[in-house]
């Protein structure tokens, strides 16, 4: 899954306004059985959206938000506070990437999940409660129509009655998000610095590479 680059994006937004969610609810361990990344958009918070997952008897938990018709396409989750906490597991975000989620707004973000957000195109935006509250509130009367529209060039979240939150992020994730860059790649911009710094070991230090 190559990293698909982020610039102004427009869409629907799901609340799901818990605190705490964790990475084991959003993609549980029994989901993670896949070789590739495609397909575990399918895996995503089934504990929620399924009951009876992997049984004959598998049906969609209609109270679910993800499964309510209203939000079907939904490409932006609106959550509490520490989201994305507990285990490490980089197969949370790929599955929020391959279901289509392009971005999380959040109080706050575990730390290693609010990267693993950036390595994989994923925008984490902070905002306070009080004003992802609000927004949950404007785009639940009709979440198809009443859209939200992040912007980051400007850094900025523009809600359905055209008013906008500025947020915060780091230049090199908002560079890494903009250009569709992952880890390697931004290592790979640094290439010519570290061929002149091994050329100028080889010239200081002969005898490393004799071998």
């Amino acid at each position: 899954m190559s990293v698909v680059e982020f610039n102004t994006h427009i869409g629907i937004a799901a609340p799901m306004l818990q605190k705490n969610i964790d990475t084991d609810a959003i993609i549980p361990s029994r989901e993670m059985q896949r070789v590739s990344k495609k397909g575990l958009g399918q895996g995503l918070f089934a504990a929620r959206r399924y009951f009876d997952r992997g049984e004959e008897t598998e049906r969609d938990n209609p109270e679910f938000v993800l499964n309510q018709p209203q939000y079907s396409g939904a490409t932006i989750l609106l959550t509490g506070a520490n989201m994305g906490c507990g285990s490490s597991r980089e197969f949370a975000v790929w599955a929020l990437v391959d279901f289509g989620i392009r971005v999380i707004i959040a109080p706050s973000f575990g730390s290693i999940f609010h990267t693993n957000c950036v390595r994989n195109g994923l925008l984490p935006v902070v905002l306070s409660e009080t004003t992802i509250s609000d927004l949950a509130e404007q785009v639940q009367t009709n979440p198809q129509q009443r859209q939200l529209r992040i912007d980051l060039l400007t850094k900025v979240v523009v809600d359905p009655a055209g008013c906008e939150h500025s947020f915060e992020i780091e230049s090199l994730h908002r560079h890494m998000l903009m250009e569709g860059l992952d880890a390697v790649d931004i290592t790979m911009e640094s290439l010519a610095d570290i061929d002149a710094f091994e050329m100028s070991i080889r010239s200081a230090r002969p005898w490393m590479h004799l071998i």
